[in-house]
């Protein structure tokens, strides 16, 4: 089971999503029958509902990059050790996630679309996934591209 601590530092997010909590529960439900690494596990994670000024703030004292971004993954653990992890319950780490960002992009497709696009990529991130090399990004594409259409 994934469980998700939802918190909201702009109140622009509920005009588009009027229970967060209850969003993402149903989502999260059906990620987990699908996403190996979480069968069988109790997993945690935090997501932070915010705006650009503060992903900018985030993104300079994390990644040294002086511009807002869309999301933003803190993991708690390194992509290796959370690989062979043996514990059944444990915190996975934080997501950040502009509104503007978000809000702008669906304009052009959907809010809902893009947010989800968004967060997943970041869960995928918390649990080992990455993009550096052209064979990860595939692999992460593949999983991402799997869990939206379920989801």
């Amino acid at each position: 089971m994934i469980k998700v601590n939802v918190e909201i530092n702009n109140k622009s997010w509920l005009k588009e999503i009027k229970q967060p909590k209850k969003y993402f529960s149903k989502k999260l439900k059906k990620v987990s029958k699908i996403v190996k690494f979480f069968k069988n596990k109790d997993i945690t994670f935090t997501i932070l509902l915010t705006n650009s000024p503060n992903m900018k703030k985030l993104n300079k004292k994390f990644r040294k990059k002086n511009k807002s971004t869309d999301i933003l993954s803190f993991p708690a653990f390194s992509s290796k050790s959370i690989k062979l992890m043996k514990e059944k319950k444990f915190y996975i780490g934080d997501l950040a996630v502009s509104y503007e960002i978000i809000q702008s992009r669906g304009k052009k497709n959907n809010f809902f679309k893009e947010f989800d696009k968004a967060w997943v990529h970041g869960l995928l991130h918390l649990i080992g996934y990455d993009h550096i090399r052209n064979v990860d990004y595939y692999k992460m594409l593949k999983i991402e591209k799997r869990i939206l259409n379920l989801i």
